[in-house]
């Protein structure tokens, strides 16, 4: 671990090469809207999120920060404020309505307008196939924990990769399939809902062969040599109790391992297939499934906000269950629910999530130490905090101090696993702006630009400035 720089990770006057990409990104459902326009078809969030009780204040993406419509001039405020990427999903529900057959025109045209309108203000485009709107009619029929459905990702990707694949710099396949798989079907906090433990990891193998089959379709169909990439939302476990060794590779185990190891290595780690032997027996994985699912990738995306802090449960004490996630009665930890998640000391984001820099640092330090030869790029950090509106002469501000702290705090961490030799490629700050958050609808602001969401202004913040003059100048104000 790094010596250098002040022990709070707040330096500042730290050079970024120009090489190094920074960006920001956003997710379809969350900010496109135009839920029922121009021939796109219903996803699970759509389904979830009209599920009275499901998400917070009853809140939709029917409208979310209507980007559908105003993309031009979103677009025209990354490039003000300096965007070298953006990193953006494409709803799988505009492509192909039903998850399967022809291709929607109108959909295809929005994602065509897009990149074009990125390639022309100099934005690299980052194109992230599945950020969680599976088409409804696919869950119909079983969802992740189908294995149809990752055959129906194949195709989808190579119909995407066929229209846009002679534009697009960088294709991620999924985003955090450690959500999609345990929120979405074993804790049921996410879209679909359910709540079978079993079902989790079937849609585990799925999410990671859908990867791998979606990565061969995309070198088929792109004409312009592009990266491939898949994004994972990596949990960083502390623990200083007897029994945290224990909890730690547990959870490594589901929450890390079961994606690095048969994407990066081409297996499933034996204690994860032990840890989970009385939920499920694993028949779902087929011969040839692991060859299938190790491809080659040019960059691993990281997402990270927070670390957790783990030790196996007594039995008999209350079990705390402080893992970041809403609890809705389900578990996210199939065959693993002994272990409890201890309150984190703070401070704490809006969300509840502990801020810890030092967290980054190491996770993009044992990824290098584990992967050598694997590039790497974080493709989301962020945080959400009570935002207020001022007003004055100069117009609308939005002071967001803490925003900026944490951001120059994690941009410091980067720069330490840089310098100690981390062939870390770029940095996507989550998110360019206020967007529905998934279960707690609009209530967390996790944007560098504020959404006035009954006006749908949009008011860059203050980080939004300090992410620019980081960009122009390559050095942290």
């Amino acid at each position: 671990m790094a010596t250098t720089g002040s022990p709070d990770y707040r330096d500042s006057g730290l050079e970024f090469a120009p090489d190094f990409v920074i960006g920001s990104a956003t997710a379809s459902y969350q900010i496109e809207g135009a839920a029922r326009e121009d021939g796109r078809g219903p996803s699970i969030w759509d389904t979830f999120s009209h599920t009275p009780g499901k998400v917070w204040n009853g809140d939709t993406g029917d409208v979310a920060d209507d980007h559908y419509h105003r993309w031009e001039s979103d677009l025209d405020l990354m490039a003000e404020l300096g965007l070298q990427a953006y990193r953006f999903s494409i709803a799988w529900p505009r492509i192909q309505p039903t998850g399967s057959g022809a291709i929607n025109p109108a959909g295809v045209a929005f994602y065509s307008r897009l990149v074009d309108g990125l390639l022309e203000r100099g934005i690299r485009p980052i194109a992230t196939l599945y950020h969680w709107d599976l088409p409804q009619p696919l869950e119909d029929a079983g969802g992740w924990a189908n294995r149809d459905t990752a055959y129906r990702f194949a195709e989808y990707a190579a119909l995407t990769a066929e229209q846009l694949g002679d534009r697009v710099h960088t294709w991620t396949t999924l985003n955090e399939p450690w959500c999609s798989a345990y929120l979405g079907y074993g804790s049921g906090a996410h879209a679909p809902g359910r709540t079978d433990g079993a079902a989790a990891l079937a849609a585990v193998h799925h999410l990671n062969l859908a990867h791998g089959l979606g990565v061969q379709e995309v070198r088929r169909a792109a004409t312009n040599d592009p990266d491939l990439s898949i994004t994972l939302n990596f949990h960083v476990l502390r623990g200083d109790h007897d029994t945290s060794p224990e909890a730690k590779r547990r959870i490594d185990a589901l929450a890390n391992r079961a994606f690095t190891h048969p994407i990066l290595k081409g297996e499933y780690p034996a204690d994860l297939l032990e840890d989970t032997a009385q939920v499920t027996d694993w028949s779902f994985l087929r011969a040839g499934d692991l060859a299938e699912i190790h491809q080659p990738i040019e960059v691993l995306g990281v997402n990270y906000y927070s670390t957790a802090t783990v030790r196996m449960w007594d039995g008999a004490s209350p079990r705390q269950n402080n893992d970041g996630h809403k609890d809705v009665g389900g578990s996210p930890w199939p065959g693993s629910r002994d272990v409890e998640f201890l309150e984190q000391a703070g401070p704490y984001t809006a969300m509840g999530w502990n801020i810890a820099p030092d967290g980054l640092e190491e996770l993009l330090l044992a990824l290098r130490d584990e992967f050598p030869d694997q590039p790497l790029m974080i493709t989301e950090n962020g945080a959400a905090f009570e935002d207020r509106v001022t007003e004055n002469e100069d117009g609308k501000r939005v002071h967001d101090a803490d925003r900026i702290d944490y951001l120059n705090r994690h941009f410091t961490a980067a720069h330490r696993a840089l310098a100690q030799g981390v062939d870390l490629r770029g940095y996507q700050v989550w998110s360019f702006m206020d967007n529905f958050e998934w279960g707690y609808g609009y209530s967390k602001r996790f944007g560098i630009v504020r959404i006035d969401y009954d006006t749908l202004e949009r008011i860059p913040k203050d980080s939004a400035y300090w992410l620019q003059e980081l960009i122009a100048t390559r050095r942290t104000p």
